[in-house]
């Protein structure tokens, strides 16, 4: 039984104007945007279950290019219907089979194709929120062209212990409020990637932190929360910049 996630409120939010662009690649549409220089660095962001046209994603993929990245956040809903937060916490689990986070390899093969092939990208890391999260803890298992990646609060499938033994450099980013995510899975997590693990990896909790913390726009962030955001972002862009 999944328990309801405690998602930041959706109802109140500050606009957004976007600085990058839609492209479409193949079968998906994507949000991208460019640092003002060449690079041939590149960064996938996952979104969470509000989809790749909520504006806090779309700030998120504006705030990693503004440090020297092709930043790109794919739909990988498919153009289906993401979570909304009218939608009843009942159907949750029955949204999330049609909505699987570890069903995601043929979107990222595509993304990972058009970066290197349209955007000459030599090195491309990836990060995820939640949903978003999930999904990158399964990548980083499975795909070796991806340099580094960051999961910010995806909660932990345990069915294996395939699950740890991560190809790339993993920073696992938690909130200590997040009641999606037992504290005991976190610590599960630490043992085993100790245990199986070959490459970096980093756990991190982040102390009265919500899950959904680490998106919010600067004009969204209560003043209490605001430096734990900042930081969880400064550890983000570090993890990134240290290996891609």
């Amino acid at each position: 039984q999944m328990a309801e996630p405690f998602l930041y409120d959706t109802g109140e939010r500050a606009q957004y104007g976007c600085l990058g662009h839609e492209v479409q690649i193949e079968h998906i549409k994507a949000y991208v945007c460019r640092p003002s220089f060449f690079t041939d660095k590149a960064v996938i962001v996952i979104h969470d279950v509000f989809g790749w046209q909520f504006p806090d994603i779309r700030y998120i993929v504006d705030l990693i290019a503004g440090h020297g990245y092709i930043t790109i956040c794919p739909d990988f809903f498919k153009g289906t219907d993401p979570w909304k937060s009218t939608d009843h916490w009942a159907d949750f689990a029955d949204w999330m089979k049609n909505h699987d986070p570890v069903k995601v390899d043929k979107e990222a093969d595509v993304v990972l194709k058009y970066l290197k092939e349209q955007c000459d990208a030599k090195k491309i890391g990836i990060v995820g929120f939640s949903w978003g999260g999930m999904a990158v803890h399964h990548l980083m298992l499975k795909n070796p062209q991806l340099t580094a990646g960051v999961s910010l609060y995806g909660r932990i499938i345990r069915d294996s212990e395939e699950r740890y033994n991560l190809l790339n450099p993993t920073f696992f980013i938690f909130g200590e409020k997040d009641h999606t995510i037992a504290y005991d899975q976190i610590t599960l997590l630490e043992e085993k990637l100790k245990q199986y693990c070959k490459v970096a990896y980093k756990i991190k909790v982040y102390p009265g932190q919500v899950h959904g913390f680490a998106q919010l726009k600067p004009e969204d962030m209560k003043p209490h929360d605001k430096p734990y955001i900042e930081e969880a972002r400064k550890d983000m862009i570090d993890w990134i910049n240290t290996f891609v």
